[in-house]
């Protein structure tokens, strides 16, 4: 049983690579995907997130302070994480009717409620956990779990810190659908999609909450992009937006293509035709762009995770950081206008990550069993053998 939790669409992504791999690996295996927020709160889950978007829009320092405050073992870290949310009983229920032999989470409050039931006797089913993120933080870390999969090395480093046995930390690379690991031919998904075979081509991804695509208008509007540059926006379900931005980009901008799409499953393509992604560092995001070698523009991180996944991309020289619109536009002009600086940013990104496996990660989690018990001790925690 895989549990995921919809606050953004990596958690769901990653489980959904999960599933996929198990079924075209493992078809004698059953498999269960279940949102563990629907399911722990199949009342308020809808509002709860909605609440959760507008606060990190709308007061991301406060966000970010609140990350950093809790991300490895403190005090408040341990305060948080003993404020259980979630109903024992439904989840215990969840458990009884689906009798999983092991539980997979991509969301960090899932891996904290399986925690909670084994480290109260009530269960002692084996539980893996898929950090979704390029980075470490306390509340993906709890004492019954069996097993951690990342993304990669400097994160297991990480975890080695929070005395984790080495053997129960894999590195995977954050599991992607297949479609991320293949190989296309550009020219023909140019002409599949109508779009100039030899233009350059820049693919948008604010994500279906509209965190770029507003600004983005200012930087088609300038007069300063000289060439004609195609851009493809991709809006998610945020049908608003996807209006608004045909209103404003669609017919009056003639010197460059512009296409403006909303939910779209082949997203693969879409990068796989593009010279360059602008987007926000969410975790699957960006590993999707890393595993097709598209070279990356990452446009104003909130503080937290998708700011340590940007630090962590530019760092292997993968990926620009640009914090807001005027800064976008700069450095969209010099990356558009000089071909080496987009090679370079490529061919960083060939070498510098790891290929995702996901049949390693279903691998690692098919040889994953209950061999630790959690001992709590004050604020801390250790594990020792059964």
């Amino acid at each position: 049983m895989i549990l995921t939790g919809s606050l953004g669409d990596g958690h769901n992504k990653a489980a959904q690579a999960i599933l996929e791999a198990v079924r075209m690996y493992r078809p004698d295996m059953e498999v269960k995907v279940v949102d563990y927020l629907a399911w722990t709160h199949p009342y308020l889950h809808g509002f709860g997130k909605y609440c959760y978007m507008q606060w990190v829009k709308s007061l991301p320092s406060v966000y970010g302070f609140l990350y950093h405050k809790t991300r490895h073992d403190t005090a408040l870290s341990h305060l948080f994480k003993r404020m259980k949310s979630f109903s024992t009983d439904r989840m215990l229920d969840l458990l009884e009717e689906e009798a999983p032999t092991e539980v997979v989470c991509t969301f960090p409050g899932a891996a904290a409620a399986m925690s909670y039931l084994k480290c109260n006797g009530l269960t002692i089913v084996p539980t893996v956990t898929v950090i979704t993120d390029y980075t470490d933080h306390s509340y993906w870390i709890h004492p019954g779990t069996d097993k951690y999969l990342v993304g990669a090395e400097h994160v297991k480093q990480a975890l080695l810190r929070y005395a984790i046995p080495e053997q129960r930390i894999v590195v995977t690379g954050i599991p992607l659908r297949m479609p991320f690991t293949q190989t296309y031919n550009r020219e023909e998904l140019r002409d599949k999609y109508g779009l100039h075979r030899d233009m350059p081509t820049v693919l948008v991804m604010g994500g279906g909450h509209g965190l770029i695509g507003k600004s983005f208008k200012s930087v088609l509007q300038s007069d300063d992009l000289k060439a004609p540059v195609q851009f493809v926006f991709v809006c998610g379900r945020n049908e608003k937006l996807k209006q608004h931005l045909e209103e404003e980009l669609g017919g009056s901008n003639t010197h460059h293509h512009v296409m403006v799409t909303g939910f779209v499953d082949h997203v693969h393509e879409l990068m796989a035709l593009s010279d360059l992604i602008v987007t926000k560092p969410g975790g699957l995001t960006v590993s999707e762009a890393l595993a097709l070698d598209l070279p990356m523009m990452l446009y104003k991180p909130i503080p937290g995770q998708e700011q340590a996944n940007a630090a962590y991309l530019v760092g292997i020289g993968a990926a620009v950081e640009v914090k807001n619109a005027a800064e976008m536009k700069s450095q969209l002009l010099e990356v558009i206008a000089n071909q080496s600086v987009l090679l370079k940013l490529k061919k960083n990104a060939q070498m510098s990550h790891r290929q995702p496996d996901v049949l390693r990660t279903v691998d690692a989690i098919l040889e994953t069993e209950h061999h630790y018990l959690p001992i709590q001790d004050g604020l801390q925690f250790s594990y020792a053998n059964v």
